[in-house]
């Protein structure tokens, strides 16, 4: 992935989990993760992804997540739309948290016991909560078949693509803190319907 873009974007940054930053002063920059959900993968369990986006300081262009395991691919761009291999994506329109699917990467959050509380909040509250995390937990919210994925800790590799993946499919994304950035450390990705109240309770507040 770094000598396509090399060969072709030189003058782009660069950023990955593996082999660190190039060009960090760089105007336009990728985004880059080849093996999303290493665990699973090394372990044959199919809920892993490659990860790529393109980014101006905080702003995503496009993105794009492939799913070979799966055979699904989103693509999305802000006012292009998210695509599900070749049909739009959509959120769903599931607004009572009580018939909600809610997701997390980690059945617990270490060292991050205020958040994991509001995790099992939420969870409680749900009519189905999973460990489908990683990047396809994305991939369920953004394409209607869950409601809700919050990671306590991520980093920008981790979710760059699907920012404008969930936004343009109708839905929501955040940092913990509800800033709409991929660089907060974070991330809480909901429907439309259910983004106030999963992030009420994930911050502490009532169900």
């Amino acid at each position: 992935m770094r000598e396509w873009i090399e060969r072709r974007f030189p003058s782009d940054g660069i950023l990955g989990e593996e082999y660190g930053i190039v060009r960090e002063d760089a105007k336009r920059s990728w985004i880059i993760d080849p093996i999303d959900g290493t665990k699973s993968f090394v372990r044959g369990i199919p809920f892993w992804g490659s990860l790529v986006a393109v980014v101006e300081g905080e702003d995503v262009l496009a993105g794009a997540v492939s799913f070979p395991a799966l055979g699904e691919k989103l693509v999305a761009a802000p006012g292009e739309g998210c695509w599900w291999n070749d049909s739009r994506a959509t959120v769903s329109t599931v607004n009572d948290l009580a018939a909600a699917t809610v997701l997390t990467s980690e059945a617990a959050f270490k060292d991050n016991d205020a958040r994991f509380r509001g995790w099992l909040a939420l969870a409680n509250g749900a009519a189905v909560s999973r460990t489908w995390g990683d990047c396809v937990g994305y991939l369920l919210v953004a394409t209607g078949r869950a409601e809700v994925m919050v990671d306590a800790v991520v980093s920008a590799w981790d979710v760059a693509p699907l920012l404008p993946a969930i936004v343009e499919a109708g839905g929501v994304f955040t940092d913990w803190t509800g800033k709409a950035t991929v660089f907060g450390k974070s991330a809480i990705a909901t429907n439309t319907a259910l983004a106030e109240t999963a992030r009420r309770i994930l911050n502490g507040g009532s169900t």
